[in-house]
């Protein structure tokens, strides 16, 4: 057992945890680690006689983690690391013995994820778990899309906004970027399906994809009108929105119409599940805007972010599983 040293010895000893301490603690223990880094060690390099040996996959993998929960850059990432001792203790870095991976390592790491598609490994693996764990179902799914902006400046070196990029109009509004289509559990809320595209690719195109071809039901808002005629979404049961002007048109008199308004909010307090992932994704990691250049390491990215995401919306479930299965 290594000694501890006087910093962490003193940090230790202090009376108050703080929330990062324990939500770092909390993803510690549902996070299924092992399970993930058997899924990245078949494509990270080994030890070799000539050069600096490579950092080993549990470090880097919690660095990656932390990455995304707190919406921080490489080198960013690198200053926290040193700044924030939860953070060190997290990743498992004793600055009286080594140095703090810097953001190039970091860089490396990422882009073997990328160059494997292993974040959508993860994504899998981690879904694989929560099913394990009975906390995936497969009856029925909510779809739904969000517009994450990217930067729509032309003062770069080439004169142009990014290619993968779209501009697309939502209400009286336009946004640049691109759209984050998901595919929800009806159930227990989680992301099963994510999809990258261009902000102004439909809605409804993606929605057969974000089907798993298990579900019996599935709901979508006023965007996905005519989703139940297409040939790829066929299928389930398909609950979409009314317009939001035929909504507001209906004349409350008549029964008829309350029975329309009180069957609209029952859809949408079905689909209102489908937000907190979002929720998650752009308030609590911090992804308002698109990182990377390029669709590809965009929607990388998602595969990641999301699966964090549902560890963190499971996260009480599977601390009461593993407290009962203690007991």
């Amino acid at each position: 057992m290594s000694q501890r040293s006087f910093a962490s010895a003193e940090y230790a000893l202090k009376k108050k945890r703080t929330r990062r301490e324990v939500f770092l603690a909390d993803m510690e223990r549902i996070v299924p680690w092992s399970r993930l880094e058997a899924a990245i060690a078949p494509s990270y390099p080994r030890s070799c006689r000539v050069g600096r040996p490579p950092i080993g996959v549990p470090k880097m993998l919690r660095m990656y983690c932390l990455q995304q929960w707190y919406g921080l850059a490489d080198a960013a990432l690198e200053d926290a690391l040193y700044d924030s001792q939860s953070m060190r203790d997290f990743v498992g870095i004793d600055l009286s013995r080594e140095a703090v991976p810097d953001a190039t390592t970091l860089l490396k790491f990422r882009r073997l994820l990328l160059a494997n598609d292993l974040t959508k490994v993860l994504f899998d693996e981690i879904n694989a778990h929560l099913a394990e764990q009975g906390l995936l179902m497969r009856s029925g799914t909510i779809v739904d899309a969000t517009i994450i902006a990217a930067p729509s400046s032309t003062k770069n070196a080439t004169g142009e906004r990014g290619p993968d990029m779209h501009q697309a109009k939502k209400g009286n509004q336009w946004h640049f970027g691109m759209k984050a289509h998901i595919g929800v559990d009806a159930e227990s809320g989680l992301v099963h399906t994510v999809i990258g595209t261009a902000a102004n690719v439909n809605d409804v195109t993606q929605a057969g994809a974000l089907l798993h071809g298990q579900e019996t039901s599935a709901f979508g808002d006023a965007g996905y009108r005519g989703v139940d005629k297409r040939e790829e979404a066929k299928g389930p049961t398909w609950f979409v929105a009314m317009q939001p002007g035929k909504r507001r048109a209906l004349d409350m008199t008549k029964k008829w119409a309350r029975l329309l308004e009180k069957a609209e909010q029952l859809k949408a307090a079905m689909r209102a599940k489908v937000e907190h992932p979002f929720h998650v994704v752009k308030n609590q990691f911090r992804h308002r805007k698109a990182r990377y250049k390029g669709m590809v390491k965009n929607q990388g990215q998602l595969f990641s972010l999301f699966g964090l995401a549902n560890l963190v919306i499971a996260k009480r479930s599977l601390l009461d599983l593993q407290a009962r299965g203690a007991s």
